[in-house]
């Protein structure tokens, strides 16, 4: 009886290996063949957009674009969908008139950037003060209200936007009338910092804008690009700066210095302003990249996405405005 309760138990005991071994191995091929699942999915997404290159004129007549190598164009339609279908920002009025990427990435790609690109017609903005102006006393000023502003906030059930500082401390080019800057921002408990990089090409009736969408370690990549970058967009004729007429042209209630705090001379709160001209960047840098593309794997496994309709052979190149 001794010897047979060893064999029994013996061979219960390697039913139970044999049932562990194989329970691993059905996770180990439901893992494998939901994350070639998740990867099909993430290449049909990537796949639908239809990018340009060249020349493309914008529809509002404001200018062109001058795409280099090494770059490609999303126009406005496929851009809005990105920042809206995939990056979960509120849809508003002329969020896009397109955006510029690495030729060698995609919307969902992991360690890149993408520039969202913008036009605020807010009038002439004069740079008397852009030599005048103290940077480190307006990042002090910048997180002083920041602070404030963050109360409001979290009270209304957001998370709170933190001003770390410089990434990059502002430039003017008083030549090429171009102003550029980088911040970086803490989202609530985030571990990675959101950079908030800038251009503003300022025009005779309102400022083009570029605003780079990533994350802080992503900094690098951006400032190996920017001279590029800074090439890429000209004003229409009847749009330059040089071309300003006093006696017909709206003078903007902005500085060059506003331009940075993201405010107006009117004392507006920073968040507050700072919500129409960056706040792509604000919303599409949350859990940017490597974090949405976990949750969107999630949820294909739930397949609670759809994926987007493709516009390949569309020949809109230009904002729907």
């Amino acid at each position: 009886m001794q010897y047979q309760f060893r064999i029994l138990r013996t061979s219960n005991s390697l039913k139970v290996k044999l049932l562990f071994t194989f329970l691993i191995s059905l996770f180990y091929l439901n893992t494998n063949a939901q994350e070639d699942f998740n990867q099909t999915k993430f290449d049909s997404i990537e796949n639908s957009y239809h990018y340009e290159y060249g020349t493309i004129y914008l529809a509002n007549g404001v200018g062109k674009l001058n795409i280099p190598k090494g770059f490609k164009y999303l126009n406005s339609e496929q851009a809005e969908r990105v920042l809206v279908d995939l990056w979960g920002n509120p849809k508003s009025e002329n969020i896009s008139l397109g955006m510029i990427l690495p030729e060698n990435t995609g919307v969902l790609t992991e360690n890149s950037y993408a520039f969202n690109i913008q036009y605020e017609e807010i009038g002439y903005v004069k740079d008397d003060d852009a030599d005048d102006i103290d940077y480190d006393d307006l990042l002090k000023q910048m997180k002083e209200e920041s602070i404030e502003e963050n109360k409001l906030r979290i009270k209304e059930g957001y998370e709170s936007i933190s001003v770390i500082g410089w990434a990059a401390q502002p430039y003017y080019d008083s030549e090429r009338k171009i102003l550029y800057w980088a911040q970086e921002f803490k989202f609530g408990n985030s571990e990675v910092n959101t950079l908030n990089y800038n251009i503003r090409i300022l025009g005779r009736k309102g400022v083009f804008v570029f605003n780079a969408i990533a994350t802080t370690k992503e900094l690098p990549l951006v400032q190996r690009d920017i001279n590029k970058v800074l090439n890429i967009f000209e004003f229409s004729s009847g749009y330059k700066y040089e071309e300003f007429d006093s006696s017909v042209d709206e003078v903007a209630a902005w500085t060059i210095g506003g331009l940075v705090a993201g405010k107006v001379l009117a004392k507006v709160g920073f968040f507050a302003i700072i919500a129409k001209f960056g706040k792509i960047i604000f919303f599409a840098a949350l859990g940017f990249f490597g974090a949405f593309r976990k949750k969107l794997a999630n949820l294909f496994s739930k397949k609670n996405i759809d994926e987007p309709k493709s516009t390949e052979g569309s020949d809109d190149l230009t904002s729907n405005e």
